[in-house]
């Protein structure tokens, strides 16, 4: 039978999606990649194909799974097969070196950053930025992964000759100069087939581990979905917009990206800074209530009459 393929690592992160299928009598299978093999001899089944691959699979036990995705999306391209969010979206996905430099090659403003492997690099990059404050990041990240806060150069020296260093999953830590926003929040800006849906605002004042679906993992310490959380952590900006969000359109367009999440900081002077292209985007159920528009269903629709477009018999 034709249908979706949901390509995959983390259950907790597609019951929504699924649930929207359901609703839409969209017919898919779950591919779950945690582990797995691909026959290069073989040909791929009939369908559509959507990847959900995450850069932080790694935290949940999962270390191989982006690389293995990687060879079935090859695999799946190969064949010709149509694959929303393909091997160019995981590539960014999984480097944020390579997302700032496809921002800034459409003209989107980025943080100063620089990338470093090994410890004494990363302290000598930190060097350029002495007198001004600065943080730290994985380059293979998600959920706020290795981002921390330093004012000096001397307290990055503390925190990476310590036990207490985090080692990116691929070596190569980023040091970014501190967007300082005068309220504590930053914006996310949803799209679905490539096309704007809305902007939210997170509060970032208790942290920067700032999961927006549902259902987080347990080492998510800061993730604003528990229902403890007050509704007003995310929030939809209602008729937000600015001339940034065509160039988003553009550098997902140039990527073969349909979905995704991008965010932005704005500092005291009104000036937009662009850090993360989240392709693996999850949404906020509290903030789209109140605002009466669902990511997951516009995301089961797009993929629903994507389906039904490359294969007619199949909803009808």
């Amino acid at each position: 039978m034709t249908k979706l393929y949901v390509i995959h690592e983390n259950e907790e992160w597609t019951t929504h999606l699924f649930k929207r299928l359901e609703e839409l009598d969209v017919p898919y299978e779950d591919w779950l990649l945690s582990s797995g093999t691909v026959d290069l001899t073989a040909v791929p089944p009939e369908g559509i194909f959507y990847n959900r691959m995450s850069a932080s699979s790694h935290t949940r036990g999962n270390r191989f799974s982006p690389e293995l995705t990687s060879a079935v999306l090859f695999w799946l391209e190969h064949h010709g097969r149509t694959v929303i969010n393909g091997s160019r979206a995981l590539e960014l996905e999984l480097s944020k070196v390579k997302q700032y430099l496809e921002l800034e090659r459409f003209g989107v403003r980025t943080p100063k950053t620089t990338a470093a492997v090994g410890r004494e690099q990363l302290i000598k990059a930190a060097e350029s930025f002495a007198g001004k404050s600065f943080i730290t990041k994985h380059n293979r990240a998600g959920k706020g992964l290795g981002v921390q806060l330093f004012q000096s150069v001397e307290a990055l020296k503390e925190y990476v000759k310590s036990e207490t260093f985090e080692e990116p999953v691929d070596g190569v830590t980023l040091i970014q100069e501190y967007i300082k926003s005068p309220e504590s929040y930053i914006t996310r800006c949803e799209f679905v087939g490539g096309e704007f849906v809305y902007a939210v605002r997170v509060d970032t004042s208790e942290g920067f581990e700032l999961c927006p679906a549902d259902a987080c993992t347990i080492e998510d310490l800061f993730c604003p979905a528990e229902e403890q959380e007050t509704p007003a952590k995310f929030q939809v900006r209602e008729g937000f917009s600015h001339p940034v969000l065509e160039n988003y359109k553009d550098v997902l367009t140039a990527n073969n990206i349909q979905i995704a999440g991008i965010e932005f900081i704005e500092d005291e002077d009104g000036t937009i800074y662009t850090y993360d292209i989240n392709t693996n985007t999850n949404y906020n159920s509290a903030a789209e209530s109140a605002y009466g528009t669902y990511g997951m269903l516009e995301v089961a629709k797009f993929l629903g009459n994507k389906l039904s477009s490359e294969y007619p018999t199949v909803l009808s």
